[in-house]
């Protein structure tokens, strides 16, 4: 199956149906961030700290990488940055011009992968928002060595991944009140899923995901040349079971340094 292709009509459908994760900022938001209150989200509940950032945004040229929907892009956008967002879907990109167009923004946007920035330039932007979204692709390394490569000497990129812990658990169990260890990391949707159930999945248009391990997200960033500055934790907000035993989404704050 051609991954890039199901997620990419996956996320089509997902804005379709109004899925949380696709539903653009209110006017509100938009607001605050024109008036310097920054309010963004790489995991679900926990906002990204204020000093992730520099005090002024005013010039930053930020990469939103694999971010549409119409959040991180136009709130960075209000807050002066000049920004692009990639995403592999076209109607998460149409969010983020409605939201352009509706609250008066400029942005740019480019339907692409995060695995292969090519048309983006080398060492072309202060900043990389990357919410947590590398769960769709097969690998992940060329995302860390793309992001390294169009961030700036001492850019940095802002990380939201998922613990690989998530997806040992057989879901249908924990929906029944059960946590059952079923799967190994990494995790595969390709590996697992038999043949009518991935039939299912294009049929449906279903995303694929992936659990990458602790070693590829976290030194897979330090191999790329970053330097981890900041860490945090998250969960789904109680809307798991597993939200009462551990935090399922991690943040990285990163600088890319040249030399040591």
């Amino acid at each position: 199956m051609d991954i890039l292709n199901q997620n990419s009509m996956a996320w089509d459908k997902k804005v379709e149906d109004g899925v949380t994760y696709t539903m653009p900022v209110s006017k509100e938001i938009i607001e605050k961030s024109k008036n310097g209150e920054v309010e963004i989200y790489l995991t679900t509940t926990k906002r990204v700290p204020r000093h992730w950032f520099p005090e002024s945004l005013h010039g930053l040229k930020v990469l939103c990488l694999a971010s549409g929907g119409g959040q991180q892009g136009p709130v960075l956008a209000a807050a002066g940055a000049d920004v692009t967002v990639v995403d592999l879907s076209e109607k998460q990109l149409e969010q983020d011009r409605k939201v352009a167009k509706r609250d008066g923004l400029k942005l740019t946007t480019i339907q692409g992968s995060m695995l292969d920035l090519h048309f983006l330039a080398d060492e072309t932007f202060d900043m990389i928002v990357h919410p947590v979204s590398n769960v769709f692709v097969d690998v992940i390394l060329p995302v860390w060595q793309e992001a390294y490569r169009v961030l700036k000497n001492n850019g940095v990129l802002i990380a939201g991944i998922t613990n690989p812990l998530l997806y040992i658990f057989d879901e249908e169990e924990e929906d029944k009140g059960n946590l059952v260890v079923r799967h190994k990391i990494p995790y595969s949707d390709l590996e697992v899923l038999s043949d009518e159930k991935l039939a299912e999945y294009r049929a449906t248009k279903r995303a694929l995901e992936f659990g990458h391990t602790l070693e590829d997200q976290i030194q897979g960033q330090i191999d790329a040349g970053f330097v981890i500055t900041g860490f945090y934790e998250d969960d789904f907000g109680g809307r798991r079971m597993l939200d009462n035993y551990i935090k399922t989404f991690i943040a990285t704050r990163a600088v890319k340094i040249k030399e040591f």
